[in-house]
């Protein structure tokens, strides 16, 4: 057994009571989320056609699905900025709750909407501002379950806690290609999935209203309000390194290129190939749904692999063999999606996207301690925020421009700078960890 492992309590059988509840409230809220989340995104394929004027060119079909996928990351900067003042300030508990309150309600909203042909330019408006709404509240969603599981728990526990919390909103989202599949395949009402996800959300928005405050970040709320409240001069507070550490700009960094990865292998995966299959091999969009569930299956299997993995090795020694596996088959994709002519090799194109992209799973809670405690959920959530918005942004509208004018060697020009950026995060905080005698040999 690995060496970090056996000089560490945070093991299966060490947590309480309370952290077991927290795992299992945040796991099952995050999947409900990701399920109204991802729901629109598996079922765009249908849904652009509803709400969007009808097209049959693949490039302003590509724009479309562009648009409407980036809707719900645009402002997601903006949900970091409330969220994280909420999770720093009021603190974790209430900010996770808030979030599913704001996603049940965008999903109410969109099961309801009149379609483009009943109401215009209005249903572009609405789904839009809908989508906006929980791109927002996903913001807090993802990075304060992170959050809480990492200050409930210790290493190695912890990894696995929170690469579970990961696991779910990947299996929130194969759930939701299961409805939509099933929705597209049997004919029912489309509006019938996004009931489900409106009830999901409030099962889980009253679900959370049972969590504690995290106890480190409760301990540290009643240090300051006892030093606070017992020191004559107030200003004194301005040198107290709980409230004053400094942040590297090399770690805000570093955060940021280790969070892009996971967007870029998501509008790939399930959008870029999407169209692939309906343009080029002229699959239907129940046939696109479908085939995108059975990758969506299998990646959810890897993704549990990696669950088991994080507890018995350390998680950025796993981060440095998916980066070496992920930098090799990559340069294969455009060959392999030149000479496509059945959906094998692209499923094969999607998987590894999927399973090796660079991304911040397993290793989250390493990356979180290295920002204090009064600025994580700020700092964390706001350079998650701020890398998936320029990647998603880039990825939609950058690659369309890219394969356009190279064909599909174009998706080099982000995997590449991807590989490299990712490369320097994952230097910077192993620096860190061996620094901080965190480093396994």
């Amino acid at each position: 057994m690995p060496e970090y492992i056996r000089h560490d309590e945070g093991t299966f059988a060490s947590l309480t009571k309370q952290q077991k509840e927290a795992v299992g409230l945040l796991s099952i809220g995050t999947f409900l989320e990701y399920f109204d989340l991802m729901l629109y995104v598996h079922m765009a394929v249908l849904l652009n056609e509803l709400f969007f004027p009808k097209t049959n060119d693949i490039n302003t079909a590509s724009f479309l699905s562009a648009a409407a996928f980036c809707s719900a990351y645009v402002l997601r900067p903006f949900g970091a900025l409330i969220f994280g003042w909420l999770g720093d300030n009021i603190g974790r508990k209430t900010t996770v709750i808030i979030t599913t309150f704001l996603m049940s309600i965008s999903c109410m909203v969109v099961a309801n909407l009149p379609t483009y042909d009943q109401i215009g330019i209005k249903a572009i408006i609405i789904v839009t501002i809908c989508r906006m709404i929980q791109g927002i509240s996903s913001m807090g969603e993802r990075v304060g379950a992170g959050i809480y599981i990492s200050e409930m728990t210790k290493p190695p526990i912890q990894y696995a806690a929170v690469t579970m919390i990961g696991f779910l909103s990947a299996l929130g989202g194969t759930f939701a290609l299961l409805i939509a599949s099933l929705v597209t395949s049997y004919g029912f009402n489309w509006r019938l999935a996004f009931w489900i996800g409106a009830s999901v959300a409030i099962i889980g928005f009253f679900a959370r209203t049972a969590l504690r405050e995290t106890p480190e970040f409760a301990d540290a709320k009643y240090y300051l309000k006892n030093v606070y409240s017992s020191i004559p001069h107030k200003d004194i507070l301005s040198t107290n390194l709980l409230i004053q550490t400094k942040i590297k700009k090399s770690t805000i960094i570093a955060n940021f290129f280790s969070a892009c990865g996971g967007s870029i292998s998501l509008y790939f995966s399930y959008i870029y190939c999407a169209n692939i299959l309906k343009y080029s091999l002229h699959y239907n969009s129940s046939q696109v749904i479908h085939h995108n569930f059975i990758v969506s299956m299998i990646g959810l299997a890897c993704y549990f692999i990696q669950v088991y993995l994080s507890y018995i090795i350390y998680p950025l020694k796993i981060l440095k063999v998916k980066l070496i596996i992920f930098s090799i088959l990559v340069f294969t994709f455009p060959y392999l999606l030149n000479h496509i002519t059945s959906s094998t090799p692209l499923f094969f194109v999607q998987l590894i996207s999927l399973v090796f992209s660079p991304s911040q799973t397993p290793a989250m809670p390493i990356f979180f301690k290295h920002f204090p405690i009064f600025k994580r959920f700020t700092y964390v959530s706001m350079t998650y925020a701020i890398s998936h918005t320029c990647m998603y942004l880039i990825t939609s509208f950058g690659m369309a421009y890219f394969i356009r004018y190279f064909g599909h060697y174009g998706l080099l020009f982000i995997m590449i700078p991807l590989i490299i950026g990712y490369s320097f995060s994952l230097n910077h905080f192993e620096k860190l960890e061996k620094e901080a005698g965190n480093y396994p040999n």
